[in-house]
């Protein structure tokens, strides 16, 4: 694979687990980093929400502690991509995980069929 994939994940994470077990299981080296200590940069957020058509809510970690002391359920719907990527930049817990870089393309959360398909385009 020519293509470099950098993988954001937790060790907690069950589906960064299953993750990391799909990437080994296809061989395909991936560059992993620990979100909580080091998450995606400004850009790359920017970069993933343009790949869910700036729907803000598909890179939060809705089911997150985080997202439900901080009430974001009820400040999405009026937040700018520019706060969403302030706030995502500055508490790794509060992004979905994993958070898949491939290429020009993108992914969070751990999909089968969506990895196959972005594994098959290179």
């Amino acid at each position: 694979m020519s293509t470099m994939i950098k993988m954001y994940s937790y060790q907690g994470c069950g589906s960064c687990r299953k993750a990391t077990k799909w990437f080994d299981s296809k061989k395909v080296v991936v560059s992993e980093v620990p979100i909580r200590e080091t998450p995606p940069t400004k850009d790359e957020l920017s970069f993933m929400i343009d790949q869910y058509s700036g729907e803000l809510r598909k890179v939060f970690n809705v089911s997150g502690q985080d997202y439900r002391s901080l009430g974001l359920k009820d400040k999405m719907s009026e937040m700018t991509k520019a706060e969403a990527i302030e706030l995502l930049s500055s508490n790794g817990n509060l992004i979905k995980r994993p958070f898949v870089l491939w290429g020009n393309r993108g992914s969070v959360g751990f999909k089968e069929d969506v990895w196959e398909e972005l594994l098959a385009s290179g």
